[in-house]
């Protein structure tokens, strides 16, 4: 019975882990993820409206916690970390700080488009001291609309998505057959020209060991078989 439900429960256990990760940073776009479970729910891999639930479920989960870094935290986050200032520099906070103040709820909704911005939002809005309440709704109507958005298109078109997919499959497979070869006779080009480069060298020390003279029958012999080996 466990074993049941465990092997039920574990997809969307992965796709809220895989979103939550992805709010914290992970620099992968939640659409990635939430376009697979729309197609998986299509496919009747997943139930529809709780692969949706899941989505929403962890894309704000991510959020929260980025939220709470920066409440938490503050501005010692950027002074005191070292490392997680090379993630966000005090200057992208400040700039981002102005975008909040200036454009409010249009930054929220721009920065779930955007890989790499999303989190250093969410953890201005933390350090901003934004009031939870108002945070939680914007950002869940924000990840709500785009969440959903995103899902619905995957669940209503899964057949073109997987079609796309397996186009896009096949031309890497192709592109990477045609570097392959152009690969081996870049290769085969320059053994070919090193190998003609050696002969010629030992062509004209044979020369110049005689002097300027005709080399020997077996040294022209020996040079023309390190030719044709070329």
């Amino acid at each position: 019975m466990l074993e049941v439900f465990l092997h039920q429960v574990t997809p969307y256990l992965a796709v809220a882990g895989l979103l939550i990760l992805t709010g914290m940073g992970l620099p992968i776009p939640e659409e990635v993820f939430v376009i697979s479970a729309g197609i998986a729910a299509h496919n009747q891999h997943l139930e529809p409206w709780l692969a949706l639930a899941t989505c929403l479920v962890g894309a704000i989960i991510g959020d929260c916690a980025m939220y709470a870094i920066g409440y938490h935290f503050g501005h010692g986050l950027l002074r005191d970390r070292h490392w997680f200032a090379r993630y966000m520099t005090p200057e992208r906070e400040q700039r981002v700080e102005e975008m909040i103040h200036r454009h409010g709820f249009k930054v929220f909704l721009t920065a779930r488009f955007l890989v790499g911005v999303r989190s250093p939002v969410y953890i201005t809005a933390g350090i901003l001291r934004m009031p939870f309440r108002r945070f939680i709704l914007v950002d869940a109507f924000c990840a709500s609309l785009v969440v959903t958005l995103f899902f619905g298109l995957s669940f209503v078109f899964a057949e073109a998505f997987e079609s796309l997919w397996n186009s896009i499959r096949r031309a890497e497979i192709w592109l990477t057959a045609t570097l392959g070869v152009a690969a081996l006779g870049v290769l085969l080009y320059f053994v070919f020209r090193r190998r003609r480069r050696l002969y010629r060298i030992r062509l004209r020390r044979l020369r110049r060991k005689n002097k300027g003279s005709r080399p020997s029958a077996s040294e022209e012999a020996s040079a023309q078989e390190s030719k044709s080996v070329a």
